[in-house]
């Protein structure tokens, strides 16, 4: 008998449970296997006596602890035929916790103390670090070996081939078909996504396991990341390179450790290097500072597998360990390992899903998608699973009729519960009912937990119970837990039906522990889905909280990690919610399909929540994803017509299953759709998802992972799409042979608008072909070919083919941009198809040369030859829009050719020949070639800037002819000048370095040129000089009538700027003559109205239009505007000298720094023998104090000027009478000039001489009140007839005051104003003759008491002064009293109108009082109110001298009366006064 059962005075029952094992020694050890993943099951110290070998293992299986010994008691009951009278007491006795953990609690302590002492160590007990680390070579090598023999051994234990659960095939763990994998080229970027830049995938070649491993490099680190969706077969790859390894044929490596994150997400403390691979992974036998040594030494035969980066929760550190014996986190030592800190020159190999991974990754990693399955993996799968069993072939039948079981298949882990479901549905079903069973991935797995039920019964405590756990490790982020934290009976429902996988974990040195987790994460979520729907503790509420869109980029390694690692469980709910998985969920949670239907409800409501929000493109698939598990068509209608017209997705993974569901839901949709997928890892079979899609209008692929299987596949998917009109697949790996594929499948799309295949590997004949399939494509409006190699002959084929394709308007092409643009016709789709013909016919000519065609072939490397070729090319062609071959290599005589052929070639806009070389000499054959042309409107050349453009206008044969301008003289007259028809060529030759030797050739290459129209000429940034300038004046009245000519920046002197002015008498055509001489910029010009008309054809001969022509040519003056030049005194003489001989009339514009009063006084005496002479103006020019004087002077000196104006000393201008016009009044002003007393007299001195002064305005100067009354004082003496204006002068009271003493010596002033307030205003009018009366009006003059004196004495002494206006002059009741008191006037009128805030309603009455006490008589007493103002009243008061009032009331008005009627009305008082008020 075993002393545990002695032990546990249970020796019966263990008796019987020997024996009970000893009949399937197998089942044993599978469970061994299971509970003890590291156990040894062939080790040769085990007991050669079966019986024995059983009682070790229960040994074994007893010491691990109560959940496990529970756990296997619960298995051996569920899966073994235990009878009743033995299964009760097992689960009585050993199944529950009751007397079982006191019993082997002492055990318990001596299995943990027996482990600590012999067997493994502690980490400074073996993996510190050791004083001395020097061995022997040879002993080093032996330890190696046996240590590396040691890694084998226990990577075939823990990954070798593994016995079937039950109920499942043998089959369920056959031999490996590793799914797609693509690599990427671009760099890593950690934070923002996978791939950075333009991703780059090999496709049409899968990366084999062993190329996953560059040995021959030899510099860097050697990282790979591998990266692929949930389920793509990431972590059974990297158990499969262990077990490849173990097995010997990955021989480059010598020793191989994997590691998995979801077990080292357990370990908390910090951690050595050697800890990390002895302690957690494998201690040797002895002597590990010996062994890590020698791994050091061959770091680059190491290879570390980090599983499910992805899953990693601990943060990255800012710096990596550099010592191995320097602790850390495990995140830490990963990244020491990336970045060759540690272990340098170690291989390492990283798996994890898409999405933000830890910034410890180094960009120059490598980077491999894992891409699933494609359809010959599926069935290889399928074939190697059903292996030789009856059922293969029905499985494979059963693939190739369901598309969506096809589709799910992709996803290596749903082709695996695929099969397992397919090999328990196809002996009960009939054939094609099967697969009917099993169209969503949910659907997958519910009917392989019906397949994994033991005799089709559904155990649905133990699978609610499974699916709480699996919930709540959800929630809590945990993927890994210990048998302690699940029941024993639901561990052993777990094992039994193969839901959780067991696996060994090293939390330290002599710490061994079982861990479990359910065999694939995706079925984690699944239980929890269950659990979620059928469970009567989740209420509604709690349910559609789970019901979420997770984004991929989730980054869990900050301090922000994400806990929820639920990819699946909204999709396994959305599924769940379908009407078909309603009974399932109604046995599990032992309730009615009305219960479930009512959450089913829940998750479907908040499905159509999230389909009409804006979602991002991982959001938008996941949605997808939702809404086609639910198998709703309603929802799926709402979703499909809720997704934006520009769906775009970027930068991140799609499966082939993904776009099979973009199409499933798409075809609930009415309205097109725009698809477009840039930077997306693309499976090569992607494209066949999209077969039979109608709703894409817009399909757009640009990425570096679509290569030539994917051409061919997408090429098999265009016929179907009928409302296609875009297709763009740029910046991929096409070749010709993937190319091939596409240009067959194109003529089957004739509603195609655009096509764009950029940026990919296409070589010549490929574009050729491509280009043959434009007349197949009827409504094609653009042909984007960029980025694609071609030579010049090549470019050549693709001419003639745009010139003789009648729907082609434009052909571009530039460096490696090459993009045709085309018209199509209005003729129906049905008539277009028609078989085209190259060969045109009589109709197609004549259709060719009505359209028009843009040829723009620039940088394109054209040579002469090539020129030759063009040209032979295009004179048959159609009209041409416009031809730019800039930035070629044509040269002087490829220029000259196009130059000869522009006649010819029916340009009617624009030739650009830029940038090919074209030297000085050639220039003038350029002008020789095309002087001819009639349609050439203007032509620039620039050599400095390597500029050649020639522009064109409408042909003249289609012009309206000359013989109907001259019609009638009626028609003629009546035209504006600027409606007259004009016929004008632009020839610019700017910075070409031209001489003066050059000009007498360039002016016979241009003679022909100036016959064909006005001609304006721009010889600006060459070197022409003042010989250029003297030579070429005396050239252009050979040239004819031009328009312009510039001769901008030639380096000209002052003296032959000046000789220009010449031309005014030399050239009739010259009008305008600008020069800013600093700037050299110097332009003449004709007249801007079109007057010189005529010059180009004969004159008609009408007298009628002769006498007009002449009428318009006096008319017009001509102008001369001199700017930024220094005028000295012999300058200005010459200038007037020269200008002498010009005809008039002529203005005359000035301008420099400053003029000095020299300057200014040899101009102004020049100004007399100008009599053609009408403006002379000086803008901004610095003039001298002195100045106002001498422009003071000027009406005397010279009797022709009528008006001169002087703004600020800066700008001056004088305007002069015709010959023609009779003597009239002057005008001047002043302003702004800074004149002050002293310097006023003079002024007013001079200006006295004028006989007739209109208008004098000396505002905004410094006189002040001392030079207003010197004014004042003079206007006696000057005879101004209309006004002079003293505003903004300083004034005062006293100026006021001035002004009313001195109108008495004035007798032409008509009216005076002074405001002293804001406005500052002082204004006074005169006329001719003098004034019976004046007006006088005085505002906010602010008079103080004794001011009023003065202003009475004023008053009586201006007779002539009859209306008086003092508003808001501070004058009070007392003051006014004394005013009237004080004013002593003869007989007549006067009229004063005082404002003031006092006088309102209540204040006439005291009015009144005044009026009675002031001397005179009052006529007329006015109250003025100012209806809607908030203004102060004003009353008007009249007063009659000659007629004294006997009585102040209207007769029959009482007193009394009268001030009521003045405390209710406004007044208004007139009557005869007999009695004198004193």
């Amino acid at each position: 008998m075993d002393p545990i059962g002695l032990q546990l005075g249970t020796r019966n029952l263990w008796s019987w449970l020997v024996s009970l094992l000893s009949k399937d020694p197998e089942w044993l050890n599978s469970k061994m296997k299971f509970f003890l993943p590291n156990a040894d099951l062939d080790s040769r110290n085990e007991p050669s006596d079966p019986e024995q070998r059983i009682i070790l293992q229960l040994r074994k299986l007893h010491v691990q602890g109560v959940a496990t010994w529970q756990s296997f008691i619960h298995c051996v009951c569920m899966e073994l035929e235990v009878p009743l009278e033995l299964e009760v007491p097992l689960l009585s006795t050993w199944g529950c916790d009751d007397g079982l953990t006191s019993q082997l609690g002492a055990e318990e302590k001596s299995r943990r103390e027996s482990q600590l002492h012999h067997g493994l160590k502690r980490p400074h007990q073996s993996c510190g670090s050791s004083p001395c680390r020097k061995q022997c070579r040879k002993q080093q090598l032996e330890l190696a070996k046996k240590y590396v023999q040691l890694l084998r051994t226990s990577a075939l234990q823990r990954y070798g081939s593994r016995i079937p659960g039950s109920g499942q095939p043998h089959a369920f763990h056959q031999a490996y078909v590793p799914p797609i994998l693509r690599r990427a080229t671009a760099p890593l970027e950690t934070q923002g996504g996978c791939i950075v830049g333009n991703p780059r995938v090999e496709d049409g070649t899968d990366v084999s396991i062993s190329d996953l491993f560059n040995t021959r490099t030899n510099k860097g680190p050697r990282v790979t990341i591998l990266l692929g969706k949930a389920g793509m077969g990431k972590t059974t790859l990297a158990h499969h390179l262990c077990r490849k390894w173990a097995e010997g044929h990955l021989d480059c490596f010598q020793a191989l450790f994997l590691f998995e994150f979801r077990q080292l997400n357990l370990i908390t403390r910090f951690l050595t290097l050697p800890q990390l691979l002895f302690d957690l992974y494998l201690s040797p036998e002895s002597d590990p500072d010996a062994v890590f040594q020698y791994l050091e030494k061959n770091a680059d035969q190491v290879l570390l597998i980090f599983d499910g980066l992805d899953e990693a929760l601990q943060p990255c550190f800012s710096t990596d360990p550099e010592d191995p014996d320097d602790p850390g986190p495990v995140l830490a030592l990963f990244s020491g390992l990336c970045h060759g800190t540690l272990l340098p020159g170690c291989w390492v190999l990283a798996t994890s899903r898409p999405g933000k991974l830890p910034a410890c990754l180094p960009t120059e990693a490598a980077v491999v998608h894992m891409l699933g399955f494609d359809g010959p993996r599926v069935e290889e799968y399928v074939n190697r699973f059903f292996s030789a069993q009856p059922s293969r072939e029905g499985a494979l039948e059963e693939l190739q009729t369901n598309g969506r079981l096809r589709s799910l298949c992709a996803v290596p882990a749903l082709c695996q519960v695929a099969c397992l479901c397919l090999h328990h549905l196809l002996p009960d079903h009939a054939p094609g009912q099967s697969a009917a069973l099993l169209t969503t991935m949910t659907q997958l797995y519910m009917q392989m937990v019906l397949a994994l039920s033991p005799r089709g019964h559904l155990p649905t405590t133990s699978l609610l119970g499974l699916g709480e756990v699996a919930l709540r490790n959800l929630e809590t982020g945990k993927v890994t837990f210990y048998a302690r934290d699940i029941p024993p009976h639901l561990m052993a429902f777990g094992a039994t039906h193969s839901l959780l996988t067991s696996f060994c974990i090293c939390t330290g040195p002599g710490h061994q522990q079982t861990g479990y987790a359910f065999t694939h994460f995706s079925l984690q979520e699944f239980l929890a889905a269950l659990y979620l729907m059928a469970s009567p503790k989740v209420d509604k509420d709690l349910l559609t909280q789970h019901v979420t869109l997770n984004s991929r980029w989730v980054l869990r390694t900050g301090p922000k990690a994400k806990l929820d690692l639920s990819d699946h469980l909204p999709t396994f709910l959305a599924g769940l919610a379908s009407c078909t998985c309603r009974p399932f969920l109604s046995h599990l949670a032992q309730r009615g399909e009305d219960w479930v239907g009512t959450k089913q409800a829940a998750v479907v409501q908040a499905l159509k929540k999230l389909a009409t929000r804006k979602l991002t493109g991982p959001k938008v698939v996941e949605l997808l994803h939702c809404v086609d598990e639910t198998q709703e068509p309603e929802l799926a209608s709402l979703t499909a017509q809720s997704l934006p017209y520009q769906l775009p997705f970027h930068n991140f993974p799609l499966t082939y299953t993904d776009l099979a569901i973009l199409t499933n839901i798409l075809k609930h949709r009415e309205a097109p759709i725009h698809l477009d997928f840039e930077g997306c890892t693309l499976e090569p079979h992607c494209p066949e998802a999209l077969v039979g899609c109608g709703q894409i209008e817009n399909l757009s692929f640009k990425s570096r992972k679509c290569g030539d299987a994917f051409a061919e596949a997408l090429s098999r998917s265009l016929p179907t799409m009928g409302r296609l009109q875009m297709l763009g697949l740029a910046g991929s790996k096409i070749t010709a042979r993937g190319i091939s594929h596409l240009v067959k499948a194109l003529p089957l799309c004739p509603q195609l608008e655009e096509v764009s295949f950029q940026d990919n590997q296409l070589n010549d004949q490929v574009v050729l072909n491509i280009v043959e399939v434009l007349p197949y494509l009827p409504r094609l409006r653009k042909l984007d070919l960029s980025g694609n190699s071609i030579c010049v002959s090549t470019l050549l084929c693709l001419t003639k083919v745009a010139v003789t394709c009648p729907t082609i308007s434009m052909l571009q092409a530039r460096e490696a941009d090459l993009i045709f643009l085309l018209s199509p016709p209005m003729e129906t789709t049905a008539e277009l198809q028609r078989a085209p013909d190259l060969q045109e016919s009589d109709g197609q000519r004549k259709e060719a040369q009505s359209r028009s065609l843009t040829l723009r072939l620039q940088k394109c490397q054209l040579q002469v030859h090539d020129a030759e070729t063009l040209i032979a090319l295009l004179r048959e062609g159609p009209h041409l829009e416009e031809v730019d071959l800039s930035g070629n290599q044509l040269e002087d005589e490829g220029c000259q050719l196009m130059a000869e052929a522009v006649s010819q070639l029916h340009i009617t806009k624009k030739l650009d020949l830029s940038d090919n070389g074209l030297s000085a000499a050639g220039v003038h054959c350029v002008l020789r070639a095309v002087r001819a042309c009639w349609t050439l409107a203007e032509l620039h050349i620039s050599l400095l800037q390597k500029t050649v453009v020639f522009m064109f206008a409408q042909d003249p044969e289609q012009q309206e002819g000359p013989q109907n301008r001259a019609a009638s003289l009626d028609s003629l007259m009546l035209q504006m000048p600027s409606e007259l028809p004009l016929s004008s060529r632009r020839m610019r030759l700017t910075h070409c370095g031209l001489q003066a030797k050059h000009l007498e050739q360039l002016c016979k290459a241009l003679g022909g040129s100036c016959h064909l129209g006005h001609l304006h000429l721009d010889f600006s940034g060459n070197a022409l000089g003042d010989e250029g300038a003297a030579r070429l004046a005396q050239l252009l009245p050979e040239l004819g009538a031009l328009q312009s000519l510039n001769l901008s920046e030639n380096g000209l002197s002052l003296d032959a700027v000046l000789g220009l002015t010449r031309c005014f008498s030399t050239l009739q055509w010259v009008f305008h003559l600008d020069i800013s001489f600093e700037r050299q910029r110097i332009l003449l010009r004709g007249d801007k109205t079109g007057r010189g008309i005529w010059t180009s054809e004969p004159l008609p001969d009408l007298p009628a239009a002769a006498e007009f022509l002449g009428f318009r040519r006096r008319c017009i003056p001509r102008s001369l505007c001199l700017s930024e030049c220094p005028l000295e005194p012999q300058t200005l003489t010459h200038l007037c000298a020269t200008l002498e001989a010009c005809p008039g009339p002529l203005e005359l514009q000035l301008s420099c720094e400053v003029l000095s009063d020299q300057s200014l006084e040899t101009l102004l005496h020049c100004l007399p023998r100008l009599p053609q002479l009408s403006l002379l103006q000086l803008s901004q020019t610095g003039l001298s104090p002195r100045s106002p004087f001498l422009l003071a002077d000027i009406f005397s000196l010279c009797p022709r000027v009528k008006k001169v104006d002087l703004r600020s000393l800066h700008h001056a201008s004088l305007h002069f009478r015709s010959n023609e016009e009779q003597e009239g009044v002057c005008c001047g002003r002043f302003t702004g000039c800074s004149l002050s007393q002293e310097q006023v007299e003079s002024l007013c001195w001079l200006l006295s001489k004028c006989e007739d002064l209109s208008q004098v305005d000396l505002s905004v100067n410094q006189l002040g009140d001392g030079g207003i009354r010197s004014v004042l004082e003079c206007l006696p003496q000057v005879p101004i007839s209309g006004s002079l204006d003293l505003s903004h002068n300083n004034a005062s009271q006293e100026s006021a005051l001035c002004l009313v003493e001195t109108l008495s010596s004035c007798p032409r002033v008509r009216e005076a104003s002074v405001n002293l307030g804001s406005e500052q205003s002082f204004q006074i009018h005169f006329s001719k003759e003098d004034q019976a009366g004046k007006t006088l009006r005085l505002s906010e003059c602010s008079f103080r008491p004794e001011h009023v004196f003065r202003l009475a004495v004023g008053l009586s002494q201006s007779l002539q002064l009859t209306e008086l206006m003092l508003t808001q002059c501070c004058l009070g009741q007392e003051q006014l009293t004394t005013l009237l008191s004080l004013v002593q006037r003869p007989a007549g009128l006067f009229s004063l109108r005082v404002q003031e805030p006092w006088v309102d309603q209540a204040g006439v009455l005291s009015l009144l009082e005044v009026c009675a006490q002031a001397s005179g008589n009052v006529t007329e007493i006015r109250r003025i109110t100012r209806t809607g103002a908030c203004e102060d009243d004003c009353c008007a008061v009249t007063r009659h001298t000659a007629c004294p009032a006997s009585s102040f009331s209207p007769p029959g008005v009482s007193k009394g009366m009268l001030r009521d009627f003045i405390s209710y009305s406004p007044l208004h008082i007139s009557t005869p006064m007999n009695k004198a008020f004193k």
